[in-house]
């Protein structure tokens, strides 16, 4: 039995990961800067070898956060389907659901495009 509760929570989860999501591509955005200047000044090959694995492992984190965000999105689009279907469509918290799924929705369709 869905709740809005559940609905609170899972909301929260998903902008915790979307705002997770964020942060790891402004780290690669950071990171492969720093490894390019690193290049261009002729950096110590070993400083340079463990600047591109940092780079890699920021780039591996991004689709690891996008599973984990479109799972979230999933059950918080199937909580509100079972509060709509308790009779359940009005409140402050079935609001900002809507809202989140609609700006996730969004952005996901923005990256496939």
């Amino acid at each position: 039995m869905a709740t809005i509760r559940n609905l609170k929570i899972k909301t929260s989860t998903c902008k915790r990961i979307e705002k997770e999501l964020h942060s790891y591509e402004k780290e690669v955005e950071r990171e492969a800067a720093k490894t390019a200047d690193m290049k261009d000044k002729g950096a110590d090959p070993y400083d340079l070898k463990q600047q591109e694995n940092v780079l890699g492992e920021s780039r591996m984190m991004i689709p690891d956060c996008h599973k984990r965000l479109e799972a979230a999105l999933a059950e918080l689009k199937s909580t509100l389907a079972e509060l709509e279907e308790t009779d359940e469509k009005e409140g402050p918290e079935i609001e900002d659901a809507k809202k989140t799924v609609a700006g996730l929705e969004k952005q996901f369709h923005t990256e496939d495009a």
